[in-house]
């Protein structure tokens, strides 16, 4: 028999896709060149772990790109690999403290080449992202189609999932521990 998932569980992960949402929203109306559309999933891989992170992760992108970004669907791929390392990142201690700039770039390389892989071969580069306007302008310099998407995937990813764990970081610190706890407890 399947174990039930506790409201307590449903609650975090609609939570976390809420925040995704809404800084997928926030990022694609401002044009920024980071996304934020994964700080619930990091939120969601530190509380819950990586499975439930990467529930998070593809119900934001589906919500996001049935609702106001098309583009945000073909990125899916994305939010399943943040959601699991950043989820094994938070287990094994990479994510706070001195260690966080390591356990980022730990998660956020495989997810600037998948990122990579989908901008590049599904649009060309061009995305409803803010940080299309560097690849192009890495195009303008003479840097080749491929290498402008990825070398733009990767700062923004990075930058972008840094920015992630930071308010992720802040906001689980605020919480007071015997509430962090039950929100956790019965996963």
């Amino acid at each position: 028999m399947e174990k039930k998932i506790s409201v307590r569980v449903l609650t975090l992960l609609g939570f976390g896709v809420a925040l995704n949402i809404v800084g997928a929203f926030i990022a694609l109306s401002l044009r920024l060149p980071i996304y934020i559309d994964s700080v619930g999933t990091i939120l969601i891989a530190c509380l819950l772990g990586p499975k439930y992170a990467v529930i998070t992760g593809v119900c934001g992108s589906l919500v996001s790109g049935m609702t106001f970004d098309v583009y945000s669907l073909y990125f899916a791929p994305v939010q399943i690999s943040t959601g699991l390392l950043a989820g094994l990142m938070y287990q094994k201690g990479f994510l706070s403290g001195v260690k966080t700039p390591i356990g980022v770039l730990i998660f956020a390389l495989p997810t600037s080449i998948i990122s990579s892989v989908i901008a590049a071969m599904v649009f060309g580069g061009v995305t409803s992202s803010g940080s299309s306007y560097i690849v192009q302008i890495l195009k303008v310099l003479g840097v080749g189609d491929v290498a402008s998407v990825f070398i733009t995937q990767f700062f923004t990813d990075y930058a972008d999932k840094f920015v992630a764990v930071a308010l992720v970081g802040l906001g689980v610190n605020a919480i007071p521990k015997s509430v962090r706890l039950s929100m956790t407890a019965n996963k």
